[in-house]
């Protein structure tokens, strides 16, 4: 299990995660079609290429998933209940088929969760860079976390 439990965490903490993924054309396709996203820009290079872009932009939420689970391995993986919401998500530039993306996460907050004496809350910061280091993707994930057994 690659996952800390919230008594393993500190705020300030950051994982530059190894795990890397290039992204696909058939990744953003897929996706789009499984989220009944019809939206030419992410599916029709034909259209796209009358965009300021030229070509199709990878569906955000995608994205947005890539990099939360780049950060998983290091982080999450069997020791989280759930994820209580996400804040602050922003795209300040486009991911495109052909784009390689890595993550970083920085845990901003720790608290104990009021109602659940074994388990703990975990603020994630976390950034999705591409192959030139721009942020391609950020933002805060709340996650309910196991504490370890006593």
């Amino acid at each position: 299990m690659g996952g800390k439990y919230f008594e393993e965490f500190a705020v300030g903490q950051t994982f530059v995660h190894e795990v890397r993924r290039t992204v696909t054309d058939m990744d953003n396709i897929l996706f789009s079609a499984l989220t009944h996203n019809p939206a030419a820009i992410h599916i029709d290079h034909e259209y796209a290429k009358t965009t300021e872009f030229g070509k199709p932009l990878v569906n955000s939420i995608f994205t947005l998933g890539l990099v939360v689970g780049l950060s998983v391995q290091d982080t999450t993986l069997g020791t989280t209940v759930g994820n209580l919401g996400w804040e602050e998500v922003a795209f300040p530039k486009p991911v495109f088929a052909g784009d390689t993306i890595r993550a970083e996460t920085t845990v901003v907050d720790l608290r104990d969760s009021k109602s659940r004496p074994t388990q703990g809350i975990v603020t994630f910061a976390h950034e999705g860079l591409n192959q030139r280091n721009e942020i391609v993707c950020s933002c805060r994930r709340v996650a309910l976390m196991l504490r370890k057994a006593q």
